[in-house]
């Protein structure tokens, strides 16, 4: 079986020699090509995860491995795409994504910067739009111009907080459609958090969950059986796995969540070897209806 391009191992986190950790004991893996979402409610240290994926903090105890090599700062083969857009508002839609194209590569020429990044302008539906300023674009088009940022430089890994959170619906579904898009087009690798449920459901292929903090653990990861090519935002209600597994998030996070110690104190839990779930499976595949054989038996004879 092939090593993931990202394994997360021992991570915990502690804010202070005798804090207690706010997450702890964290294990698991991202395949290449994978869509991986993080869910838990505000406080388990999720954003801190993320920023030790980045290289923007350091865990207290453990390592993440990227690529057979552990992460100790910052990379250009990690974008991250925060809530707000962090464009430099005195450059255009241009220039923003050709000053992370020429930090990528110092070695092109301007010609080629350009050309570059107006592939990726095109890719996120911005063409016509290279010369604008930050404070001329809504707030949609400004994420557009992040991710285009991030995925111009190819990143090993795709690194997002919530990007959606601050936009309003429309917006933010149509930008889920459209990394929907560019990933499956990429194969792009992305590890990201939300809160939301159904965008959950909808982007990653599979999903993380997060018990409560302090001591966060991850409890489980639910596998996304929907296939990619059957996720699509309009009808993704309509799918008959749909609800099966949007049942199991919302149930861990309103109950299972709160006293998840109690599954761990059985002794059943192994923070190193984290069960996978698919109940959308189940949906799908119900279990036979089991008919005891002495029943048939007697109703044999009697006949």
């Amino acid at each position: 079986m092939d090593k993931p391009l990202i394994s997360v191992e021992g991570l915990a986190r502690r804010f202070g020699g005798d804090a207690p950790a706010v997450f702890e004991n964290i294990w698991f893996g991202v395949d290449r090509g994978e869509f991986c979402c993080l869910i838990g409610h505000s406080g388990c240290g999720k954003t801190t995860i993320l920023n030790v994926l980045a290289g923007l903090d350091q865990p207290s105890e453990g390592a993440v491995i990227v690529d057979n090599r552990e992460i100790d700062g910052p990379s250009l083969d990690r974008a991250v795409i925060f809530q707000g857009h962090a464009l430099l508002p005195w450059l255009t839609v241009m220039g923003n994504i050709a000053f992370a194209v020429s930090s990528r590569w110092p070695s092109w020429d301007r010609a080629k910067v350009r050309e570059h990044a107006g592939r990726f302008i095109e890719l996120v539906g911005l063409k016509g739009a290279e010369g604008k300023r930050p404070a001329q674009l809504s707030g949609g088009m400004k994420q557009r111009v992040g991710i285009a940022r991030a995925l111009s430089i190819q990143p090993k890994m795709l690194l997002m907080d919530e990007p959606f959170s601050a936009l309003d619906a429309l917006t933010r579904g149509m930008l889920q459609d459209e990394v929907l898009r560019i990933c499956a087009d990429t194969q792009q690798t992305v590890f990201m958090i939300t809160h939301d449920v159904d965008e959950a459901i909808l982007l990653a292929d599979k999903i993380v969950l997060m018990t409560n903090g302090p001591g966060a653990k991850i409890a489980e990861i639910v596998v996304n059986t929907m296939p990619r090519n059957e996720r699509h935002r309009n009808d993704l209600h309509k799918h008959p796995q749909y609800y099966a597994i949007r049942n199991h998030l919302v149930e861990f996070l309103v109950n299972r969540s709160k006293w998840f110690d109690r599954e761990i104190a059985d002794g059943s839990y192994d923070p190193r070897r984290i069960k996978l779930v698919k109940p959308g499976l189940a949906a799908v595949n119900p279990p036979a209806e089991v008919v005891p054989l002495t029943s048939g038996r007697r109703q044999n004879e009697a006949g």
